[in-house]
């Protein structure tokens, strides 16, 4: 993510993320802890289009879904379409056994998560750009949620990985 909270270009382009050796390392430890993928059906297309290039690698024995109005649910370009109530298919994957689960991309659908108080966790890699216009990470329109820093790491070039997590008590709306 920017500096200023955006997650790509407003054509989605990702120029101004430099992954190098040590922001590789940072990615392959990241998706050894999950098993499972959700995400909106813009980044998934833009997932398939990376992967059918080579940019991201093949995922063996990771479970990935698009929740999406548009797309008919079912098997789609290595992803599972799903629809229907957000806290009815999160709790069923939540009592599977297995690792974590990553909700990929921004917009409409981190909104979703956010308003039915879906994420327990929040990893932000803040890349050290202002991009001024962009897709943001988190759209307005959602209820205050409060989360706690777990974790603060520095990179070499300049990035920082955030960690948050969930804070449920009485006061968080």
């Amino acid at each position: 993510m920017s500096l200023d909270g955006y997650i790509a270009r407003r054509n989605g382009d990702l120029d101004f993320l430099a992954i190098d050796k040590e922001g590789e390392a940072v990615m392959a430890e990241f998706f050894s802890k999950i098993d499972t993928t959700i995400m909106g059906r813009k980044t998934a297309a833009g997932w398939a289009k990376m992967r059918a290039s080579g940019e991201i690698p093949e995922t063996p024995g990771m479970a990935n879904y698009v929740v999406s109005r548009r797309w008919k649910p079912g098997k789609r370009e290595g992803f599972e379409v799903v629809s229907g109530s957000l806290k009815a298919f999160v709790g069923k994957l939540k009592r599977r056994p297995g690792k974590d689960v990553y909700l990929g991309g921004g917009g409409e659908l981190a909104r979703s998560f956010l308003q039915e108080d879906l994420v327990d966790e929040l990893f932000i890699g803040l890349s050290p750009t202002l991009l001024g216009d962009g897709i943001p990470g988190f759209p307005s329109k959602f209820p205050q949620r409060d989360f706690k820093l777990t974790e603060c790491k520095s990179y070499s070039d300049g990035s920082v990985g955030l960690r948050y997590e969930r804070l449920r008590t009485k006061r968080s709306r």
